[in-house]
């Protein structure tokens, strides 16, 4: 209900007719169910290709390896250290992309910028956290 009514405040054509209520609400939950659907589809595929190339297992009881388990945890730290240093519009961006799932076009508008001055923030964003987690395994390297 709460992405249905985020969406009913976000729409670009509000309703004119106050007797057409009901149905409007109707097609922006309808709207919002289809948009829901798709993006578990997507998780799960995701989730299915990764336990198929070994990456997981799918059974609830597995253990995982501990030395697969202490370097996820090791990388996480290093991601969150890493996001840490970076600027915050880039954290926000970042974040809203990967963690909440955001389209191009609800960045954009959630920044009030177009969608091609979006996508090379992104890209500058990604390319900055990928240049600190280089610096990162350089550093942390035998020495």
């Amino acid at each position: 209900m709460q992405e249905v009514a985020l969406a009913a405040v976000a729409q670009h054509a509000p309703l004119t007719e106050s007797s057409k209520v009901g149905a409007w609400l109707r097609q922006i939950a309808i709207r919002q169910c289809l948009l829901y659907r798709r993006r578990r589809g997507r998780q799960f595929k995701l989730l299915d290709r990764f336990v198929r190339r070994g990456g997981g297992s799918a059974e609830e009881g597995a253990s995982p390896d501990p030395l697969h388990w202490l370097i996820d945890i090791e990388r996480d730290q290093n991601v969150r250290d890493a996001l840490a240093s970076l600027p915050s519009r880039d954290v926000e961006i970042l974040l809203l992309k990967y963690t909440e799932d955001w389209s191009y076009r609800q960045l954009a508008e959630h920044l009030g910028i177009a969608e091609s001055a979006l996508e090379t923030r992104l890209h500058r964003a990604r390319r900055r956290l990928r240049e600190l987690l280089a610096r990162r395994d350089g550093k942390e390297g035998p020495g």
